[in-house]
């Protein structure tokens, strides 16, 4: 690092990716402050530097040796090696303890027999709540919340009609003597020892006739504006409270009981198509293809983060449509990566039905294969992803936006 660099970051002052600590910092501490950087997006900790970035320096000759032995090799699990350098100032020597983000979450404080996990929010390290430990968990891999019990939950609260057809035309098990078995066999049910036999998140989202009534997050927000901007004035705001899947096929293909993302449709057909005369017929033209909003639908449960507690939403504006599923991309994804069609499913369970139902396929190319071009043929433009540690959003655009461009003077309007 130059010095120049240094004086950048403390000149920045401290925040989520840079933290301050003089000389004689407490090993504990100091884990503290690696481990919660490792368990968000890494960060730098200098050391020799004050709270209010007053350079004082660090006399200890052996802090390199100390950083990694004592404090990393002593109080840090899983271990994590963070690079080191040392800068000579006018202040004195600073060291610099680069933290990547870890790959091996979550990583721990180690206190006897106890493991402390915490986060780097802001410009403070925090001990990690229930709910955040969850989500660490689930992002290493060691835990799939969506085959944890739901708490309260019984399977009484399942639509035994759904789950007979799903095992029955679907899967083609005919097997009806050990129902509770089955349904455990396929993670639906859980069975928590002394606690009984609950419902798992998977079997609630899809299957219970109320998902919300335990699980507050699963259903819909659904919201219609009339303008470019969420205000009072809201055409719909409602939370669909219903199963992901639907219920048997009746005449022309339509649903005996609707899934979620046909109640939705529905729900969406006056404020979003209309009809016009075609010929000697009268056809239903949409603003967005249906086959493009299903997918989005169907991905946004499929990929969410069932931790947070935020609703899975679809708001429509006057100009566009978005879809916000609560959570940080899974597993290194990118937005790139999405694009090009790559996998990395957070839910695998969940995937699997649905890919049982036919609402999903074994490439993962639903993006690139459907919403991509499905949305450039309806109206040429690009549907716009946006993803942050709380949220992957898609919007579609109703048409091609207008910009002014200059033409001999006279400012007219073009279409891009």
């Amino acid at each position: 690092m130059l010095k120049a660099e240094l004086q950048d970051i403390i000149d920045a002052g401290e925040g989520a990716k840079a933290e301050f600590k003089r000389d004689g910092v407490r090993p504990e501490r100091l884990a503290r402050e690696i481990v919660s950087f490792a368990n968000m997006n890494g960060g730098r900790i200098l050391v020799g530097v004050e709270d209010d970035g007053t350079i004082t320096g660090v006399r200890r000759r052996d802090l390199q040796a100390w950083v990694m032995d004592t404090v990393v090799g002593r109080y840090v699990v899983p271990p994590i090696i963070p690079d080191y350098d040392e800068l000579d100032t006018v202040g004195g020597m600073v060291a610099v303890i680069d933290v990547p983000a870890g790959v091996a979450k979550p990583y721990a404080v180690k206190r006897g027999e106890r493991l402390d996990y915490y986060l780097r929010l802001g410009n403070t390290c925090q001990l990690a709540s229930r709910e955040q430990m969850a989500r660490l968990f689930e992002s290493g891999g060691l835990v799939s919340v969506e085959k944890m019990p739901v708490h309260g939950s019984h399977a009484g609260e399942l639509d035994d009609r759904r789950l007979r057809e799903y095992f029955e035309r679907i899967l083609g098990d005919d097997d009806t003597h050990d129902w509770k078995r089955r349904l455990l066999y396929r993670d639906l049910l859980v069975d928590t020892g002394g606690g009984g036999v609950r419902c798992s998140y998977a079997a609630c989202v899809l299957f219970a006739n109320e998902p919300r009534r335990r699980l507050p997050q699963a259903g819909l927000r659904l919201m219609v504006f009339p303008g470019s901007d969420m205000d009072y004035d809201a055409s719909i705001d409602e939370v669909l409270d219903l199963p992901f899947v639907g219920l048997g096929e009746g005449a022309q293909g339509r649903f005996v009981e609707q899934s979620l993302p046909e109640r939705t449709l529905s729900y969406l057909q006056p404020h979003i198509s209309r009809e016009r005369l075609s010929g000697m017929t009268r056809r239903r033209f949409w603003d967005y293809p249906v086959e493009v909003i299903r997918e989005l639908l169907v991905n946004a449960f499929a990929h969410r983060d069932w931790t947070r507690q935020n609703d899975t939403r679809l708001v429509v504006y006057r100009d566009r449509m978005e879809v916000t599923s609560p959570g940080a991309l899974p597993n290194g994804m990118t937005i790139d990566k999405i694009r090009s069609g790559q996998q990395s499913p957070r839910n695998t369970h969940i995937v699997r039905i649905l890919r049982d139902y036919g609402l999903m396929d074994d490439r993962g190319m639903g993006i690139r294969r459907k919403v991509i071009p499905l949305m450039r043929e309806r109206n040429g433009t690009e549907p716009h992803f946006e993803a942050t540690d709380d949220y992957f959003r898609v919007t579609l655009w109703k048409r091609r936006k207008a910009r002014n461009v200059s033409c001999g003077g006279s400012g007219q309007t073009a279409v891009t």
